[in-house]
This record gives C-alpha cells, structure tokens and sequence, in this order.
C-alpha cells in the first residue's frame, strides 16, 4: 500500500512537471513564435522537439521514423525543384538560414518545421475523419486523412506566409503575388506538397493496418499536438501591437505591415482556430472518450 501512494505521488508530480513545461511552451510559442529572432528559433526547435517525442510515443519508433523520413525527402526534392524551377510554388528564394547547413537549396531547418506541423495536421485530420489516431482501415480512410491533413497544414501557411515572407523577409517571392506578395501558386504548391506526403504515409501506414493498433492513451495527451497547432496561429496576436510601416517586395509592390498582421489574424481565426476546436471536441466528445482512455 506504500508503495503504490508513493507511486501514485510520483506519477501525479511527474504530470504536474509535464504540463506545467508543456504550458510554458505553448505560452513562448504564442509570445515570440510569430517573429524571426533567436526567441521564434528556440521555440520553433522545441515545439517540433516535442511533437517528435510525441510522435514516437504515439506511433512507435518505427513509424514515426517512416513518417518523418518519407516527410523530409519529398519535402526537400519539391523545396529544391521549386526554388530552382519555380515549381510548383512560383519563383522564390530564402533569406533566413544562409548560415545553417543546406541540403541542396534549401536551409536544413524547413524540413523539421515540415515533419513537426505535419504530424500535428496528421493526428488533427485523423480526429476529424475517424474520432482517434489510426492506420487507416479502409479506402475511404486511405484517401480522406491524408487529403484532410494537407489542408490542415495549407491553412497555417496561409497564416503565417505573408507575414514570414513580405513582412520578415524570411524568404521572397520575386513575381509577388495578390495575397500580401504571396501567389495563389504557393497555396497549390502546399496542398501538393504536403499530400504527396501525407499520402505516402498513408499507403503505408495502410498495409501495416493489420498490426497490434496504437496504444491508447489519456485525451490529454492526444491534446498536445492540436494545442501546438493552436499556438502557432495565436502567435500571430502579440505583432499586431507593432507600429505600422510601409513594405516594397521583391516585385516592386507596396504593403502596409499593419494589413498584413491584421489580415493574418483574420485568416487564423476562421481556419486555424475552428479547425483546432472542431479536432479537440472530437476528442473529448462520446466517441473519443470510447476510444481513448479518460482524462
């Protein structure tokens, strides 16, 4: 019996440290995550650090390994094609990262920023489609997650581009674009991009169906990668107490800063924010309870 209080203690501090670091987590990415500085870089690192750990404990080792291997070659062949060919995005170039290491073209940090957001987008587009996190057990599964996903993950694109791109400077569209600088064509690219992976997975998550299934596990833990999600279009908030100013892109049009924050908002309010509340009460609703354990 003094043993198992003394257990129990334990486990309940350990939760309470977790969620209290995962908390203070969420509150730096809301704070500094829609900037460009050492602060937004920390907190980027951490975040896609703490949606692999996730991602491993959820999936396994081995498929979350598949998941991010299969992530990170399409994501880097289609970024290099695309700064090199002007397709499937449209003609653009980076700024940030010219110190880092490269593969190819392309800086080594966009591919981890690709695998963190899109196991979020995953674990989202699942609780959408089927009320838990699963191989995909059927053809209508096959097809629906991955396509769900790749919007899931367009939509923070379309949040945070005009502001990384025409605002920050983090990359440049040299033909500009009617979205703040930004052209219909990055969106395609995106949703592209993002679903040839997405479905990569798929296929072969698919015929890996017959295996034991995932653990379950408490609806608090499935949680933390949609309130991830959450937080990277809530950082978009803190920038709109900025000063306005007046932006040239590449392409020689002019920009208020103001509009683009502001617009940024308005986009993450009616895509990112329904979308995270829409997968957190599919969690929490009669059918995730079911399926998860409870809490």
């Amino acid at each position: 019996m003094q043993r198992f209080r003394v257990d129990s203690v334990r486990r309940s501090l350990t939760n309470i440290a977790t969620w209290s670091c995962f908390t203070v987590l969420l509150l730096l990415i809301i704070a500094f995550g829609g900037g460009t500085g050492s602060a937004a870089q920390l907190t980027a690192a951490l975040s896609i650090l703490a949606l692999a750990v996730h991602a491993v404990i959820a999936l396994g080792w081995v498929e979350a390994t598949v998941f991010a291997a299969i992530c990170l070659t399409v994501t880097f062949v289609m970024e290099n094609i695309g700064v090199l060919t002007g397709f499937p995005f449209g003609r653009y170039t980076f700024i940030v990262g010219r110190d880092m290491p490269h593969i190819g073209v392309i800086p080594m940090i966009v591919g981890p920023l690709y695998f963190g957001m899109g196991y979020a987008s995953w674990v989202i587009a699942s609780l959408l489609i089927g009320f838990r996190v699963e191989r995909p057990q059927s053809v209508y599964a096959l097809i629906a997650v991955p396509l769900i996903s790749a919007f899931v993950m367009t939509q923070w694109d379309v949040v945070m581009d005009p502001s990384a791109s025409t605002l920050s400077g983090a990359w440049i569209w040299y033909n500009s674009g009617g979205y703040f600088g930004v052209p219909l064509s990055n969106f395609l690219g995106w949703l592209l991009v993002t679903w040839l992976y997405f479905q990569g997975f798929a296929i072969y998550s698919y015929k890996r169906r017959r295996h034991d299934a995932y653990p379950l596990f408490y609806r608090l833990f499935w949680s933390l990668p949609i309130l991830l999600y959450l937080a990277a279009g809530l950082c978009r908030l803190p920038p709109l107490l900025a000063s306005d100013s007046t932006l040239v892109d590449a392409a020689g049009h002019i920009w208020s800063a103001a509009d683009i924050r502001e617009t940024a908002v308005i986009a993450m309010l009616f895509t990112m924010v329904p979308t995270s509340l829409l997968a957190l009460l599919r969690l929490v609703g009669p059918e995730g309870c079911r399926l998860s354990r409870k809490g």
